[in-house]
């Protein structure tokens, strides 16, 4: 995990970045691939603040914030906040998981949203066609009505780098 270590108010000693980023990493454990923490460190009268942030996938946000006579002790109560927090969000996760599982079951299908619907006009064209609008449009796949046959086609890019035809029965 990458850790950046900031002072609001407050010259950021390098003992103070160590501790942090080594705690901060402990994190790491909860994720499938590299994240970036964010802390800053400060300083309010005879308060040590530390506020650490971490954008996860799809949006979400995990912050948290603690504060204490001793830096060292904020930044710990901080990352048990934060793992309290993943606890929570993956405790969230598995059981909207498993509830989608058993609808599935119970329908007989997933349960996957689709987050977009995309129509498009279907004009008749030939294979190479098909080739030069999605080179135009720079997709890696492309849908189209094949003039040979009536049927619709897609068109993909292959992992290397031909190009494949789906074509119904």
């Amino acid at each position: 995990m990458d850790v950046i270590v900031r002072g609001k108010n407050v010259e950021v000693t390098e003992a103070l970045k160590e501790y942090a980023s080594r705690k901060l990493s402990k994190l790491a454990k909860h994720f499938d691939h590299p994240m970036t923490a964010t802390a800053v460190l400060s300083v309010e009268k005879n308060r040590q603040i530390v506020e650490v942030t971490i954008p996860l996938e799809g949006g979400r946000l995990l912050r948290g914030e603690e504060a204490n006579e001793d830096m060292y002790a904020s930044i710990d109560l901080v990352v048990d906040k934060l793992e309290k927090q993943l606890d929570k969000l993956k405790t969230r996760l598995k059981r909207r998981h498993s509830a989608e599982e058993a609808n599935a079951t119970a329908n007989g299908t997933l349960s996957v949203p689709v987050v977009r619907r995309k129509s498009f006009p279907v004009k008749p064209m030939t294979v190479d066609e098909a080739v030069l609008q999605m080179e135009l449009l720079g997709h890696d796949f492309f849908a189209f009505q094949n003039a040979e046959n009536d049927a619709i086609n897609i068109l993909y890019r292959r992992r290397d780098g031909n190009l494949g035809l789906l074509e119904p029965r």
